[in-house]
């Protein structure tokens, strides 16, 4: 039996531990790629746990020939990568106008370029075999920009340009290595508490907040039935239905999301943006308290366009109810 290798960035915690671990207990062998070197051995420790085989690769993904070289040393150490996973990520928590050039330069090296330097690395393998998934790790804010993250949703934003593009020509070329975007809502991981914040006040997590490991079983649901797009949470799809039908509205609603994502005043946090944060390698964030108990409703490209008629029915009848009405409802606060 040939056996399944599959990487993932930013695996060492949050979403990508949970993806890992996931995929470890599905069967498949996990390469783990991450900047600090103890969280990753931590990691890799989890998902040999399970009985499956793992490699923990310590790798920038902001540099392009470190991440060449990790895929290399994974197809030496466990074989033909299969699927890879782009998840790693860095944002800033300020004001558009309060970051600087050096941030906007560093969240863009890492969330954006860092998915493109692992898909031409995955591309670089799996072009010539004919087959292989390539998931893009993306957010609601992916589509949709808010306040006090520029930075990251222009990042996310680029990564759906790019892999639109991509697609196109693997199309062209007939070829069968595929591309799955996976949208998600705000999710429990340590990132709230890792990221560098210059805001002042402590970052809150927009409800409905979600387990990773709902976020991970859409990955690994895409790897194995791979998809043009996964939208976890029906909220997540209504919000980029509603976006597409009425951004001016929408601009509306992401006014006060500043109000709504910001809490106590705190001191500022460098964080992890240009260098790991010492801390273990764990799945869960500080909201666990909040996370909500739906599964979550993963939509796919196959049925969004059921969905998309729902929810634009809804929305135009929410329209008339007026903006902050719309804008409250969006927030749970109904």
């Amino acid at each position: 039996m040939v056996e399944k290798v599959a990487v993932v960035t930013g695996g060492s915690a949050g979403i990508g531990l949970a993806t890992a671990e996931a995929l470890g207990r599905a069967g498949w062998s996990v390469a783990i790629i991450a900047r600090d070197p103890a969280r990753l051995e931590e990691a890799a420790a989890l998902v040999r746990a399970s009985g499956a085989r793992a490699l923990a690769v310590p790798a920038d993904v902001a540099d392009a020939a470190a991440v060449d070289a990790a895929a290399d040393l994974i197809e030496r150490e466990l074989g033909p990568i299969e699927a890879w996973v782009n998840n790693a990520m860095s944002t800033v928590i300020a004001r558009a106008d309060e970051v600087t050039a050096e941030e906007y330069a560093r969240v863009t090296a890492t969330t954006y370029l860092g998915q493109v330097h692992g898909t031409l690395a995955a591309l670089r393998h799996m072009k010539p075999r004919g087959r292989g998934a390539i998931i893009q790790i993306s957010s609601i804010l992916g589509f949709r920009g808010v306040p006090m993250q520029a930075a990251y949703c222009a990042a996310k934003f680029a990564v759906s340009g790019f892999t639109d593009s991509l697609r196109a020509e693997l199309i062209a070329e007939e070829s069968k290595v595929t591309l799955t975007v996976i949208y998600l809502p705000a999710v429990n991981t340590p990132q709230f508490s890792w990221s560098r914040n210059r805001s002042g006040r402590k970052q809150l997590a927009p409800p409905p907040v979600y387990d990773p490991r709902v976020c991970a079983q859409a990955v690994l649901r895409a790897v194995e039935s791979p998809t043009r797009e996964l939208w976890v949470g029906l909220r997540t799809f209504g919000m980029g239905v509603g976006q597409a039908a009425a951004p001016g509205l929408a601009d509306q609603m992401a006014s006060g999301f500043e109000e709504d994502q910001m809490g106590e005043p705190v001191p500022d946090r460098l964080g992890n943006l240009f260098e790991p944060v010492p801390a273990p390698a764990q799945i869960d964030g500080p909201w666990q308290a909040d996370v909500t108990s739906a599964t979550g409703r993963i939509v796919t490209s196959r049925n969004r366009t059921a969905l998309k008629i729902t929810l634009g029915t809804a929305g135009g009848i929410l329209a008339l109810l007026g903006t902050r009405s719309l804008a409250n409802i969006v927030r749970g606060r109904a």
